[in-house]
């Protein structure tokens, strides 16, 4: 029978209550599952027993986002949307034996959308059927609390608040906590966690590892376009002087601060929204990002790993394009001398000479005009922490790049998130991905991201031998359609292109222009 749903079936018993799923296909998916509760700004706790049987059929509520999400580049990046609440404390399951005795490997999904928006089933490619069924791991998808919710420091109003700054990562790890204590009655191993996240998920990697208190809930760490290098922080703004704002925009006096628990959420949206604008307009940015404390360690980009972390198996990776939204130039159909001169009109003539030897150097098989292009917003970053983590880690630190280049509006390089559907073993419910030699890419992927969930070893049939890195020996598995591994293959293209790459402003800070100053952050990855 493809699909079960009765009254005995499929049902588990975790600590604090039964849980009632659905089987479809060899699958047993669990929804919504609440796995903690908590206060505005105040630190999560576990959630209270329940007698009888809980429903696990429906996805869980996801955090409020401070502006609308707009339809756009859905082509790229297929979405869904779901209610929200600030209650959005919930994960899913999906697992094909709900077996203790089965100790899969468990596979922790942390979404993007930086640290302001996302949800655990926000991309339609988030689904782990195909992981549970296939690959044979046990896949968690996860909410928590963002922007205002999961990172306002409030800290200075009352000690309640000690770690308002952090309460979205406090969330992560206590979902990392339910999971030790729940996962081997869904078939999962306790010992074997790896979390893994693109983007905005991919930085919360980082990030717990830099959190004592996740020391030992996972055991393997993957960072998917997630290293963004220290600045993230706010920007010129005290968390004091940004709480101060925004009672002020709901007129309640800094001694009734308590108050802001209280209030409604459209009405605290709203307050947070001008709050950011007035700031803007006085120079000061506000970005929501964990803050270090005596909760958080540091950015070990500026100060140092923690014991922990560097005994942790990693995987570090990006794609070739990033951020390279703008439309397409025909680049499938454009002549030798056409790239070229494209490329010298972006980085000089000089400047574009060199920058071509090195792009050919380093993507020999893919059209020099991509050199315009090519990332220097993740990419910098992700090489200092890959060469930072694997001279000091003692566990391994492996390296991948997507290089793919996609038949889609004239030819375009793998841009932020094309890479998770193939990850996620989902290209097929993905149109844009159906490309020339998608299969093979999904295989080697997927089965290298499995692989290294399962031993720390990402090598799999179908790609070349691929090499931990060293210290002074980074090696890269270029996942494009002709795979291979590359050695210190970004070092010079990147010096170059920091030297000639015309110097773009990336606002973060930068509120939505509209004429109701509602608006949240201009920049979400």
């Amino acid at each position: 029978m493809d699909f079960c749903f009765s009254k005995t079936a499929p049902i588990v018993e975790t600590t604090k209550g039964k849980l009632r799923g659905f089987r479809f296909k060899g699958v047993d998916h669990f929804y919504g599952i609440r796995y903690a509760k908590a206060r505005r700004f105040q630190m999560p706790e576990p959630v209270d027993p329940w007698e009888g049987v809980k429903d696990a059929g429906s996805y869980g509520m996801n955090c409020p986002v401070l502006s609308e999400p707009q339809p756009m580049g859905e082509i790229m990046i297929p979405h869904r949307f779901w209610p929200s609440s600030e209650h959005c404390q919930y994960l899913n399951i999906w697992t094909s034996s709900c077996e203790p005795s089965a100790k899969k490997p468990v596979m922790f999904w942390i979404h993007g959308g930086g640290y302001s928006a996302g949800s655990g089933i926000e991309q339609i490619c988030y689904d782990g059927y195909n992981l549970a069924k296939l690959d044979d791991v046990v896949v968690v998808t996860v909410n928590h609390r963002l922007n205002a919710f999961g990172y306002l420091d409030m800290s200075s109003f009352g000690d309640k608040y000690r770690n308002s700054v952090n309460v979205g990562m406090a969330d992560l790890v206590e979902a990392l906590r339910w999971v030790r204590d729940n996962i081997a009655e869904f078939g999962g191993d306790p010992g074997n966690v790896t979390i893994f996240g693109q983007s905005g998920g991919g930085a919360k990697v980082t990030v717990l590892g830099q959190i004592p208190e996740a020391e030992g809930l996972f055991h393997k760490a993957i960072v998917m376009s997630g290293v963004m290098g220290p600045g993230m922080g706010m920007g010129g703004v005290s968390g004091r002087e940004l709480v101060l704002e925004i009672l002020g925009k709901l007129n309640i006096p800094e001694s009734e601060a308590e108050r802001l628990e209280k209030v409604p959420v459209p009405q605290f949206i709203w307050a947070v929204n001008r709050a950011v604008k007035s700031l803007y307009k006085q120079g000061k940015h506000v970005n929501w990002a964990p803050s270090p404390n005596d909760y958080y360690v540091c950015d070990p980009l500026e100060k140092d790993f923690t014991p922990s972390s560097l005994k942790v198996p990693t995987m570090v990776g990006s794609v070739i394009a990033e951020f390279a939204f703008g439309p397409g130039r025909d680049i499938k159909n454009m002549a030798e001398e056409d790239s070229e001169k494209l490329v010298k009109e972006v980085y000089g003539p000089e400047g574009g000479e060199k920058v071509l030897e090195e792009f050919r150097k380093a993507y020999p098989h893919t059209n020099p005009a991509f050199a315009v292009d090519a990332d220097d917003m993740f990419l910098p970053a992700t090489v200092d922490y890959v060469k930072k983590k694997s001279k000091e880690a003692s566990a391994p630190v492996y390296n991948y790049l997507f290089a793919k280049v996609f038949d889609y509006d004239g030819g375009k390089a793998a841009w932020h998130c094309s890479d998770i559907p193939f990850f996620f073993h989902n290209a097929e419910m993905i149109p844009v991905c159906h490309q020339e030699n998608w299969e093979m890419l999904e295989r080697v992927m997927c089965g290298a991201f499995v692989n290294f969930a399962r031993t720390g070893d990402p090598n799999t049939q179908g790609l070349p031998q691929w090499e931990k890195c060293t210290d002074g020996n980074m090696v890269t598995m270029v996942f494009d359609d002709q795979c291979r591994a590359e050695v210190n293959m970004q070092d010079e293209l990147l010096r170059l292109m920091a030297e000639y790459k015309p110097k773009l402003k990336f606002d973060f800070g930068a509120p939505a222009d509209d004429e109701d100053e509602e608006g949240g952050s201009a920049w979400v990855f």
